[in-house]
């Protein structure tokens, strides 16, 4: 029987040659069929030779555990793109859990991220316990809605076009690769948690590179404005639901991008107007999401969905928090504990409308926090306030966490469209 306390499993990077039994253990560790398809595997291998940075556990030549991570930027509050250590792969087979794999490759991608200079990591949590241990918190949230069209009190005897002068046009998928990622760069630029999205991401996402085993085409819309800019663009698929002579069609939103309230409003709209659909399912989207206000009949949209989206580790808490703006003046000392001795220390932030400085102190400290608890802190969503009252963070000045709030919590909530 193995020790588990011996380190005779060897963590390494992979080679092509084991990308194959990698993606295995992937598919393995999330409960898919434990098969690669060489549709899949062809797919997955673009990934691969572009780069990224693969780790996997070896046990006698087997690959018992996985860890990918790759460049990304995440937009600050204010909109700098700050670069960021994107985590996703993440598995150890079930006859080899609790045997510190993780850790060692967690410690290991990490350690290299700070020493490139990445100011943070990202991920997206499957389960909620994991990850804080590694001084991830959660950073955004998501809600996902159902709208029930025909008690929107949207007029069905008019057409789905805009009423402001736009237009809606329906293209394929070779259109969304020239048209989308101008636009997402102007909507990420001004949201908030929004990530990068490189040219391999609009090529999976229009079907060029299927790494599903199956593939259902989507629809795809734009919105343009009165001027003939691109504003707006929506990804859905529909099923065929019919019963009796009756349709109940179902839109499912894959993705949604909208640059102006007029282009979201437009959409929504829109799909709501599509003849036979009875249902929209919103997709992942901001917990504030302007959706059920757009409709006369808000109660029309329900959440079905809402939990934690987006986790941040802070690797770098000076370059982190002068990324980003502030909508206050004032100083704030905060004591940030790290276990792992990745951003640790006592740290200086002066902020105001022109932009925040931190630097190290040995001033006493106003908080004292978690790196994981400054990570849920850091994109504006959460509250010191609350923090404090639930225990995780400590006042070591009277009235500091609300200080704190004024400092760092943002009018619109941040969001990240994009699962990783």
């Amino acid at each position: 029987m193995t020790d588990p306390s011996r380190p005779d499993i060897d963590v390494r990077p992979i080679t092509e040659a084991e990308f194959p039994d990698w993606i295995r253990a992937v598919n393995a560790g999330f409960l898919r069929e434990p098969v690669v398809t060489e549709s899949e595997l062809e797919a997955r291998r673009v990934q691969f030779a572009l780069g990224g940075r693969y780790l996997g556990a070896f046990d006698n030549g087997r690959c018992v555990a996985t860890f990918k991570s790759f460049a990304q930027e995440v937009t600050a509050v204010g909109g700098a793109a700050v670069p960021a250590n994107a985590v996703t792969g993440v598995t150890v087979t079930s006859t080899h859990r609790r045997r510190g794999l993780l850790r060692r490759m967690m410690t290991r991608d990490l350690t290299a991220a700070r020493e490139r200079g990445d100011v943070v990591a990202t991920l997206i949590a499957a389960e909620y316990q994991i990850y804080g241990r590694y001084g991830f918190g959660p950073a955004t949230w998501m809600t996902e809605w159902t709208v029930d069209v025909p008690r929107t009190g949207l007029d069905h005897r008019r057409s789905g076009a805009p009423d402001d002068g736009g237009r809606i046009d329906l293209v394929d998928g070779e259109e969304v690769r020239k048209l989308g990622p101008e636009l997402h760069e102007r909507v990420r630029r001004a949201q908030p948690g929004a990530v990068s999205r490189d040219e391999l991401w609009w090529r999976i996402n229009t079907g060029v590179l299927l790494f599903e085993k199956s593939w259902t085409e989507p629809f795809h819309a734009v919105y343009r404005s009165p001027g003939g800019q691109v504003e707006g663009m929506v990804a859905y698929t529909a099923d065929d639901d019919w019963r009796g002579k009756q349709p109940h069609d179902t839109v499912s939103v894959k993705w949604l991008l909208a640059e102006t309230p007029a282009a979201e409003r437009a959409l929504w709209r829109y799909l709501c107007s599509v003849d036979w659909v009875t249902q929209v399912k919103s997709g992942w989207r901001a917990p504030d999401d302007l959706l059920p206000f757009l409709l006369p009949n808000p109660r029309a949209a329900t959440a079905t969905t809402q939990g934690d989206w987006l986790w941040v580790r802070i690797l770098d808490v000076v370059r982190a928090l002068e990324a980003r703006t502030y909508a206050g003046e004032g100083s704030l000392v905060l004591e940030v504990a790290d276990r792992d001795g990745l951003a640790g220390g006592r740290y200086l932030l002066e902020a105001s409308a022109r932009g925040g400085s931190c630097a190290p102190t040995r001033r006493t400290a106003d908080l004292t926090l978690d790196v994981a608890d400054l990570a849920t802190l850091w994109l504006g969503d959460e509250s010191a306030v609350r923090l404090a009252a639930l225990g995780r963070v400590r006042e070591e000045r009277a009235g500091a966490a609300r200080s704190a709030d004024a400092l760092l919590r943002t009018s619109r909530r941040p969001w990240c469209p994009d699962m990783f």
